[in-house]
């Protein structure tokens, strides 16, 4: 790849990223909580410990426990034993954090950056960017 095709689709990726960002950021504002716990909500699609959470969000565990903190003020998750590991806790959604989930997950579909996209051009994207983190 030539230098000035590595600029531009570094430059695109970068600017994609940042209209994905401000989406995150709309239906964060949208919903009186923070990105990072739009973001979290969307991971949280089964029991997990916050520490695959945090590789999940590429964060830091530290960032992860404050972030399920704040969800557990908000009644939207619980912390209960993980059922093989004694020393771990497990993160589960509550019913109101099944529900405000779903309405995440609804608001980041319907007004997603991708939408312009057709369903094989987003599935042509996720397979060039799975190659690209992939390799």
């Amino acid at each position: 790849m030539d230098s000035e095709m590595d600029r531009d689709v570094c430059k695109l990726i970068h600017q994609f990223a940042q209209r994905l960002d401000v989406h995150v950021r709309h239906i964060a504002d949208e919903l009186g909580i923070t990105p990072t716990q739009v973001v979290a909500l969307r991971e949280l699609s089964e029991p997990i410990t916050a520490r695959e959470l945090a590789t999940r969000m590429v964060c830091e565990p530290s960032n992860a426990t404050f972030i399920l903190d704040r969800l557990e003020e908000q009644s939207l998750i619980e912390r209960q034993p993980h059922p093989s590991d004694r020393r771990a806790k497990q993160i589960v959604l509550t019913s109101a954090g099944h529900r405000f989930r779903a309405d995440v997950l609804k608001r980041l579909d319907t007004q997603s950056p991708l939408t312009s996209l057709t369903t094989s051009q987003q599935e042509s994207l996720r397979q060039l960017l799975r190659a690209l983190v992939s390799s």
